[in-house]
């Protein structure tokens, strides 16, 4: 046992026996990890930033005197609570729901719902955590949020999706606000999940608010909104490839994920000349040689988005493509193992371990941009940096989607809708902005051309400035 977990347990670090306290640059990862032990992938996010962030602590002593990586690293709120609704047999069925308010330093708790089986506290925190940076990094006035449930909507009618959203936000819309906490949507929640929810929370709180983002242009929406998160990615892993003087024309590149994300990742790529050969879902991957053009692409959002189907059903129409199906007892995932110059990881968390991004780069590839929300192992991650890679993290990569939903919050407020060049104009603009800030933020602590460090630096400071402004609460 070290002394310091000695000193937890014992509650002698200082504090009184109910909050111990110790040096937080030195105690802080062990504290989270014996506080909530099981949550390793809200430890994983905390360690990133932790690790990138010390050359501020080091030169902000009052950061640690005011235990501001405690207090950045425990959420504001948690709500946890049942979701019962029945299925179209007739049967009651109880799920879990949760919102995570991690922190409104700078602005209202914003950040999506989830609905996967694979949602629980962990991943929502480590969500949570990211979307406080994400949202700083886009220099609007947003707090970071996360929420959802394991409820999965695949496989589920319109009329059962409809009961489980109203059920959902029967509990939810006493948290939420257009001032307060404005969530939008994510894994397993499109415009019809944000529909249903839109359409209880207007009845339960009587009043037609900008209280998600999301919705149809019809209500509300904002353009570019669906598009927004894939064409921000490629739009930063442009700026980052024009820092070292190229372009994406003729690039070949691999994408994971078959949702909006990838969708419009690889529309955006094919728009400025590059080649998408990959897309993805749980079922497994496929891999077109010749390309993923405008057609082909037309065919896989009507599969997923009105279909529902898997991906594998890409070969009906396009049988010279390959398709691999998912082998669990892999310690790899071969999409990743294919001549490339780029990678655009846009499916889920940890999708890309040390050894697939060994096969990265021994197969070419010297740019990866984070469409889905830490993809990338730590291992992963060391390997990129230490062979070079223009690596792009989430926080900073995939920033466009909530940028948008920001700019969908402030025509919500002035009652106004923005045309698309507009909307399009502003998200490229924003992309812009924040690739600038990380690699100012990166040079200004000693570590030139990392995005990483830059990103996480960057939208560190900005909130922590935010909350010793606003005293000790």
């Amino acid at each position: 046992m070290t002394e310091l977990r000695k000193r937890i347990e014992e509650g002698t670090g200082g504090g009184d026996s109910c909050h111990p306290s110790f040096p937080v640059s030195d105690g802080i990862l062990e504290r989270i990890a014996f506080r909530d032990p099981h949550e390793k992938e809200f430890h994983q996010a905390v360690k990133e930033v932790v690790t990138s962030i010390k050359p501020v602590l080091d030169r902000n002593p009052e950061y640690r005197k005011m235990a501001i990586l405690e207090r950045i690293t425990e959420p504001e709120r948690v709500i946890l609570f049942r979701v019962p609704w029945m299925d179209d047999q007739g049967n009651v069925q109880v799920n879990r729901g949760f919102r995570i308010q991690m922190n409104s330093a700078i602005g209202p708790y914003k950040g999506g719902l989830r609905f996967h089986p694979s949602v629980n506290l962990s991943i929502l925190k480590f969500l949570a955590f990211e979307q406080v940076f994400k949202n700083a990094l886009t220099t609007l006035s947003m707090g970071g949020g996360k929420g959802g449930s394991d409820f999965n909507p695949k496989g589920k009618s319109d009329n059962e999706v409809m009961r489980f959203c109203q059920s959902f936000m029967l509990e939810l819309f006493r948290h939420v606000g257009p001032n307060t906490d404005v969530p939008a949507g994510d894994i397993g929640v499109g415009a019809r999940e944000i529909g249903y929810l839109f359409g209880m929370y207007k009845k339960l709180a009587n009043e037609f608010s900008g209280v998600l983002t999301g919705k149809s242009l019809a209500w509300g929406g904002s353009l570019i909104r669906p598009e927004a998160t894939g064409y921000g990615c490629v739009y930063f892993a442009a700026e980052m490839l024009n820092a070292r003087n190229t372009t994406l024309e003729g690039k070949t590149c691999l994408v994971s994920g078959a949702g909006n994300v990838a969708q419009y990742t690889v529309e955006k790529i094919i728009e400025l000349g590059g080649k998408a050969v990959t897309l993805s879902d749980a079922s497994g991957y496929i891999y077109d040689e010749e390309g993923i053009d405008r057609n082909k692409l037309d065919f896989v959002k009507r599969l997923k988005n009105v279909r529902r189907g898997r991906i594998r059903q890409y070969l009906e129409n396009y049988p010279r493509a390959v398709y691999t199906e998912v082998d669990c007892n892999r310690d790899c995932n071969p999409l990743w193992n294919h001549k490339a110059d780029c990678a655009f990881p846009c499916a889920t968390q940890n999708e890309i371990n040390g050894k697939d991004a060994q096969h990265l780069v021994d197969n070419g590839v010297f740019l990866v941009a984070e469409g889905a929300n830490m993809p990338s192992t730590p291992e992963a991650i060391e390997i990129f940096l230490d062979r070079n890679v223009l690596y792009g993290p989430g926080k900073a990569a995939n920033a466009g989607g909530v940028a948008v939903s920001g700019l969908e919050m402030a025509q919500n407020g002035m009652r106004l809708s923005w045309s698309r060049e507009e909307v399009h104009n502003r998200l490229k603009s924003t992309m812009r902005s924040i690739h600038q800030t990380c690699l100012d933020a990166a040079a200004e602590y000693g570590v030139p051309g990392n995005y990483m460090a830059g990103a996480n630096i960057a939208g560190f400071v900005k909130v922590v400035n935010a909350m010793l402004d606003q005293g000790l609460v």
